[in-house]
């Protein structure tokens, strides 16, 4: 996971990702944030599913957030996930951090990170959308 420094999972912990650059793969995406927000090197990876994830945020002229999420279930990396990474305009991620499952929750985590933890303890990933209709983005 990263430690979140902005948006609507400011002090949370979430999943490395962000926006495609034009014309780039989606798997490259999926490699290039992990890099980018961890340092990890993806090898090999394979998508699970996209889901979706809906709860309130004001955010210039929206009341509401709706975050399309494309999970990959990373199988094999190299290198060492570090705690800081380079801060650019842009960056969302302060470094990748090692939580137990155990400690997480919807007050200290994102819906992906959330997510995430349920297909560790099941297995089964469910591709149904989300609402938290209660979020609150922390600050």
């Amino acid at each position: 996971m990263i430690k979140k420094n902005d948006g609507p999972y400011i002090n949370r912990y979430d999943l490395p990702g962000g926006s495609m650059d034009e014309g780039e793969p989606l798997e490259n995406t999926a490699v290039r944030e992990i890099a980018e927000e961890t340092r990890l090197k993806v090898t090999k990876l394979h998508q699970l599913g996209t889901v979706s994830f809906r709860f309130p945020w004001k955010y210039q002229r929206y009341t509401w957030n709706e975050h399309v999420c494309v999970f990959n279930l990373i199988e094999e990396y190299q290198g060492k996930a570090q705690t800081t990474v380079t801060q650019f305009i842009g960056q969302d991620s302060l470094g990748a951090i090692w939580i137990p499952l155990s400690e997480l929750n919807v007050n200290n985590s994102s819906p992906l990170v959330l997510k995430a933890r349920e297909y560790l303890l099941t297995k089964t990933f469910e591709t149904k959308d989300t609402e938290y209709p209660h979020w609150q983005v922390l600050s």
